[in-house]
């Protein structure tokens, strides 16, 4: 009797674990495999095991993607792709302009355009009146520094122990988003501080044409212009634009490697800077079905913490391991439209 009793109990413990099954898998999306464009800056985000955990098991999405600059993915082929995330509204302009609206477009985080740079070279700046701090945190007065970049000023010159001219390290502002999110900056700061309007930028074009020609050699990845800032030290790049995003997911993904630069690396906010708004495009039924994955307040949660991805305006800063990350910001100014940033791209290509 007992076996008996023990062989139905069995039986009846198949059954219902067969039936939740069942259930589970007629509730379950069909998995599918969606592939597109994303910039450099993300691919940690992507990787993370957690946000794919999170895409398998509640979304059943997996995700593959390709490495490009902002500009070059709105340019390239995208037969049999599902969606485009590059870092800026300008980059959806580019392809609404080229394309026509896509099936859906949503901006998933921002994150503000800082500088990075190293103690040697941040000291000057802060005697210069170039660069100051306040509650822990770095910021440069732009306005006090433009001059400096447009007037051939030598590192020497403003008290920096460095050969060559003083520039701003940026990716291609033609390719990449960050290069060009930091020279509509810059085009603001020739303008007096004002957003550059369609009327005002063959004045500005010139000028923008003069500093961003001193760079030489521009990475075309915000990712790789970073991990060149990180490699060859403080000559190579005193000074160099990028995500606040950046250092940040260092941190969390390299924390050996942070330990050993988090007393040397500075990060600098530009008074005013900008916001990069990473906007994803979907381009297929399929490709519409991250945007809701990736609003997923775990994974925005694991954005932010993790990666360093704003997911509004004000973030709580306690959970980051870098010192000197701005709790809000407010010295922020808009980009030109898309029209006049084509044309300062096409300017500078």
């Amino acid at each position: 009797m007992k076996t008996r009793y023990k062989g139905l109990i069995l039986l009846l413990v198949v059954i219902i674990i067969s039936s939740v099954y069942g259930l589970y898998k007629s509730n379950k999306q069909e998995e599918v495999f969606i592939k597109g464009y994303i910039g450099g800056e993300k691919i940690g985000l992507v990787e993370d095991e957690q946000v794919k955990k999170i895409l398998d098991k509640k979304y059943s999405i997996k995700l593959d993607y390709r490495k490009a600059g902002s500009y070059d993915m709105i340019r390239a082929e995208h037969t049999g792709f599902d969606y485009l995330w590059p870092s800026s509204q300008t980059a959806l302009d580019l392809y609404d302009k080229t394309y026509g609206k896509p099936k859906q477009s949503e901006i998933i985080f921002n994150t503000p355009i800082v500088i990075y740079s190293r103690k040697m070279v941040v000291e000057p700046l802060i005697k210069g009146g170039y660069v100051y701090q306040k509650d822990g945190v770095y910021y440069m007065d732009m306005e006090k520094f433009m001059p400096v970049l447009e007037n051939v000023t030598k590192w020497k010159d403003i008290g920096v122990n460095l050969y060559d001219t003083v520039v701003v390290h940026t990716t291609n502002p033609a390719k990449s988003n960050s290069g060009n999110m930091f020279t509509g900056l810059l085009a603001n700061m020739l303008n007096g501080g004002s957003v550059v309007q369609e009327s005002e930028v063959d004045a500005i074009i010139p000028r923008l044409k003069t500093i961003i020609g001193r760079l030489g050699f521009t990475e075309s990845s915000s990712a790789d212009l970073f991990s060149q800032f990180l490699k060859l030290g403080v000559s190579a790049r005193p000074l160099v634009a990028g995500y606040e995003s950046q250092l940040i997911e260092f941190a969390n993904t390299n924390p050996d490697d942070y330990n050993a630069i988090k007393d040397d690396v500075v990060m600098i906010y530009p008074v005013p800077t900008v916001w990069s708004s990473h906007v994803y495009i979907a381009l297929s039924d399929n490709g519409r079905r991250v945007v809701d994955a990736m609003m997923d307040s775990e994974i925005q949660k694991i954005a932010w913490e993790g990666h360093g991805f704003r997911t509004g305006v004000v973030s709580d800063t306690s959970k980051i391991k870098v010192s000197g990350v701005a709790e809000s910001l407010s010295g922020i100014i808009q980009m030109p439209s898309s029209s006049v940033m084509l044309k300062i791209i096409k300017a500078l290509e």
